[in-house]
């Protein structure tokens, strides 16, 4: 029988705490290396969500459903969710370049598509906004043209915003707050003047912000991200 040869902080284990101690000790740090190695697993599928794999994709467009497009690269072929404008301008059969945003989730590996790459851009900013997932800022991105939207934006046009499937006034007034400023466009003064309509002048925390010499619009604005239980009553 061959006997495994053991280092020198093991047999300084043995040593101290007996042989049984080490064994159940040995199997404790295996499975501890089981658990960080399925950690560093999951690890990686989440880090694919911030590191896209794939960035670009130039090939043909060989197939069109009711809200996707095929578009066949190398023999493979991708299905990619694409805005209403983009839908229209691709044509089966043509050649096509797509930039590609990733969204891996734990059931679905969903693909979508721009033929612009500010389109993608506006398309990631809508996705910071707390509450707007790719399938609702795609439909913010479909209610009409990149530039018209981006014009909404800056403009305060909530109900331009809201006319997309799936948004509300709220998430419509919090894309406006969260992105008027990073549209590209100059923003209108009055673009949050919705604010100005909810805000409560009895709250203390609004009051305090008035105060410190905000004007009422922008403590609204400051206070329109916070939960409001957090808030003082």
């Amino acid at each position: 029988m061959q006997c495994k040869e053991t280092t020198s902080s093991e047999r300084a284990y043995y040593t101290v705490y007996g042989k049984q101690a080490a064994q159940t000790d040995d199997a404790a740090m295996r499975q501890k290396r089981r658990q960080s190695c399925r950690l560093s697993l999951q690890a990686g599928r989440c880090g694919a969500k911030l590191i896209e794999m794939i960035v670009a994709l130039d090939g043909l467009v060989t197939e069109k459903t009711a809200d996707m497009v095929v578009l066949e690269c190398a023999g493979v072929g991708y299905g990619l969710y694409v805005t209403f404008e983009d839908f229209g301008a691709l044509k089966t059969g043509n050649p096509a370049k797509i930039y590609v945003y990733e969204h891996i989730r734990e059931s679905a590996h969903d693909l979508y598509g721009f033929r612009n790459p500010d389109t993608k851009k506006l398309f990631e900013q809508l996705l910071s906004v707390n509450g707007v997932g790719p399938k609702m800022a795609l439909a913010i991105l479909s209610v009409a043209g990149v530039q018209h939207v981006r014009q909404a934006i800056a403009n305060g046009d909530t109900k331009f915003i809201a006319q997309a499937s799936g948004v509300g006034k709220r998430v419509a007034e919090r894309v406006v707050v969260d992105l008027k400023d990073k549209v590209g466009l100059a923003a209108a003064e009055d673009a949050t003047s919705f604010l100005m309509e909810s805000a409560n002048p009895n709250d203390e925390a609004l009051q305090g912000l008035v105060a410190l010499g905000y004007s009422v619009q922008d403590a609204a604005e400051a206070l329109k991200g916070i939960d409001e239980k957090l808030l003082p009553t």
